[in-house]
């Protein structure tokens, strides 16, 4: 029986944030509401407000004289010289924005929401949540506070046990695997490519034993991930058998990200994602990071239609093309801009040959004991 599907945004979103000359200083999940709107993919009854998360909630995990920095310097507009060196806040990686505590607040409770109706039986897909690099005592990596724990954390408030994390951004998931070393209800796989920020989770962390780590070169594609889909990730959801799932969904592993040298298609990553909710009751689905504004766009409006059982059209109408043709990046040059991203929202497959060093990340199964 399909689960209801639930949509979480924000009208903190609305507007891109991090100022000028940010990797994240694009429209993002504004973009794919607009899109879905445009395609009647969103009723009302589908649409859920994230709340904003409390000071006491954001304090069950950051530290809260990290919460009170970051909120200080959110109310004031300065980042003081002790505020940026310690907590990492107001620096060109995490600058100060006006909005920026609501934005970071309104992230934690829209997966706390996620994991709470989860429970009930519904299908949640939270797009401006995936703020994976977040540390307790500190911003980092454009995440200032990391809403995947909190939806992790959830789970277990509710005796939700064990909760597999599933990361599939181009990014190592750093912050999340941390936050549960010590956690035995916990379990975290991250696919991301090898050499990248924030250059941890090599295939030999295991983190505290339960951690799996699939660092991919650069040009991996929709057949790589696949295999490592079918041969690894897959079989760690069988062995653990997992009651909850959060997966981070980011979008920069996907072909002409600038910020990542993978190439996958889009299709690939919705498969991947689509295997993954199957295999727990309970399923949060997150954003995560995502540097190239249309790829981003149409592969999240593509998902929430795979999560909700929509068909997606060869062909965009024209109002969801109008979206498309709306939105810009400087990082990415003008000439560069595939035509399909204008008028499409599936990617053509890409395809090829699966490399050695991928094929290698697959554990040898009859050795394994954890």
């Amino acid at each position: 029986m399909r689960r209801s599907t639930i949509f979480i945004g924000s009208g903190t979103w609305d507007t891109p944030g991090f100022g000028d000359a940010h990797p994240l200083a694009i429209p993002r999940v504004a973009s794919v509401v607009r899109l879905c709107e445009a395609l009647g993919w969103l009723p009302p009854e589908a649409f859920r407000a994230s709340p904003h998360a409390s000071i006491a909630e954001l304090a069950s995990f950051h530290s809260a004289a990290y919460v009170a920095a970051l909120a200080e310097a959110d109310a004031t507009g300065i980042a003081r010289v002790e505020i940026r060196e310690r907590f990492g806040i107001g620096t060109r990686e995490n600058p100060l924005f006006p909005g920026v505590f609501a934005r970071a607040a309104a992230a934690v409770g829209g997966s706390r929401l996620a994991a709470d109706l989860a429970m009930r039986g519904h299908l949640c897909f939270h797009p401006e949540g995936g703020t994976h690099h977040g540390r307790p005592d500190r911003a980092s990596g454009f995440c200032y506070f990391n809403d995947p724990v909190f939806a992790v954390r959830r789970f277990l408030e509710r005796g939700v046990d064990p909760v597999l994390y599933v990361d599939l951004d181009a990014h190592h998931g750093d912050g999340v695997q941390d936050a549960f070393r010590d956690e035995p209800r916990v379990h975290t796989v991250s696919i991301h490519e090898r050499g990248r920020w924030p250059y941890t989770g090599a295939a030999t962390d295991r983190g505290g034993g339960r951690s799996w780590n699939f660092p991919v070169p650069a040009g991996f594609h929709d057949a790589e991930l696949e295999l490592l889909m079918r041969e690894a990730v897959l079989r760690i959801a069988a062995r653990i058998a997992p009651a909850g799932v959060v997966i981070v969904c980011g979008t920069d592993g996907l072909a002409g990200d600038p910020l990542s040298g993978l190439a996958l298609g889009n299709s690939a990553l919705w498969d991947a994602v689509l295997a993954l909710v199957a295999v727990a009751p309970a399923a949060v689905v997150l954003g995560g990071g995502g540097y190239n504004p249309w790829t981003l766009a149409r592969a999240w409006t593509g998902l929430w239609a795979r999560l909700s059982g929509r068909a997606i059209p060869e062909s965009l109408p024209d109002a969801a093309r109008q979206v498309l043709a709306n939105l810009g990046c400087d990082l990415i040059d003008e000439d560069r801009i595939d035509p399909a991203w204008l008028t499409t929202l599936a990617d053509a497959p890409r395809p090829g040959a699966v490399r050695a060093e991928v094929r290698g990340l697959v554990p040898d199964w009859e050795a394994v004991t954890t």
